[in-house]
């Protein structure tokens, strides 16, 4: 394998407009770094991927790789979410690289592990997945979900690595072929794992955001966490119907020993029984119901097939129309 493989770090920006200066300096010490000790070809890059972003982020992007010859970036049409700008980024970074590392823009991934990274990758790792040592520095809040959410997702059957986001090197036949997947509602994370090839963890502590706040507040992670057990696991729909014969078989119960009281003499003595369980069963239906039309909608939105994402600008190439 080449020695001096051309890497790519692919990095999404949403309003990152605070952190960017820092980022690009300390991203840049660490390509020269690899550089030097010959880890890295001096072709390789880093490429933002603005998300859309309000601020003035891509001005910033611009000026960077006008004055870095070893940044560069792109620029999607409209705010697309963090997944399907990361996808942009990986899809547009394939054509230039042999390797690509994605990270976020905060610095919270600890920049040092991509040496070692590259060491997996040089023994012969297509996939090496960034994976936090430990959650000490999250609230109680932060890690309890965090957590419950990877052991859910594991209990639904789905292969995810645990404490894994999407700081991953990932080699240039992987990429091609996370191509053909062709989903919408997109949880990489969940991806990876099925593409196959050797792979790897390297582990590393998360550190604080340097700057601004954070772009996942709890009705974005909420949400993100929901598409990812819908996307990769029927076994909600699975609880639904078990749920359904369950009630059956109390309600067939229930049937039987009202017949009884009533052969018998004994009358219902109020109507907090029954109001009870049409309140219950009503309830059990409509959650049912939403649980069943998640699935319906995320169907909804794949037969559209629609882009999941359109490159407005391309600094790496000039006059290059780039539409996934």
């Amino acid at each position: 394998m080449n020695k001096e493989a051309i890497l790519y770090i692919v990095v999404p920006c949403y309003n990152e407009e605070e952190v960017l200066k820092e980022t690009t300096k300390r991203l840049s010490e660490k390509l020269n770094s690899l550089i030097k000790k010959k880890m890295i070809s001096k072709k390789s890059k880093v490429m933002y991927v603005n998300d859309g972003s309000k601020d003035k982020t891509w001005n910033l992007i611009k000026d960077i790789s006008e004055k870095e010859k070893n940044f560069t970036g792109i620029s999607l049409s409209r705010n697309r979410g963090h997944q399907n700008a990361l996808l942009g980024g990986l899809m547009t970074a394939k054509k230039y690289a042999d390797v690509v590392i994605s990270m976020d823009a905060d610095l919270q991934d600890d920049i040092d592990a991509i040496d070692e990274m590259l060491d997996k990758y040089y023994d012969g790792c297509d996939i090496v997945y960034g994976v936090r040592s430990t959650r000490k520095k999250d609230t109680f809040f932060k890690r309890f979900t965090a957590e419950s959410f990877y052991k859910l997702m594991k209990a639904l059957g789905v292969d995810c690595v645990y404490n894994h986001a999407d700081y991953r090197l990932t080699s240039k036949r992987v990429l091609d072929n996370l191509e053909n997947f062709k989903e919408v509602n997109l949880f990489l994370r969940g991806i990876f794992p099925l593409i196959g090839y050797k792979s790897d963890i390297v582990y590393y502590e998360r550190n604080e955001r340097f700057a601004g706040e954070s772009k996942y507040p709890l009705k974005k992670m909420l949400h993100f966490a929901w598409d990812g057990i819908t996307s990769f696991s029927i076994k909600p729909l699975r609880l639904v119907t078990t749920t359904g014969f369950i009630i059956l078989m109390i309600s067939i119960c229930i049937m039987v020993y009202s017949l009884i009281r009533k052969l018998t003499g004994n009358t219902v003595d109020g109507w907090t029984f029954l109001s009870i369980s049409i309140w219950f069963i009503g309830g059990l239906q409509m959650i049912s119901i939403g649980i069943i039309g998640e699935y319906i909608g995320k169907i909804y939105n794949e037969t559209k097939e629609r882009p999941r994402f359109i490159i407005s600008e391309n600094l790496n190439k000039d006059n290059e129309k780039n539409i996934s």
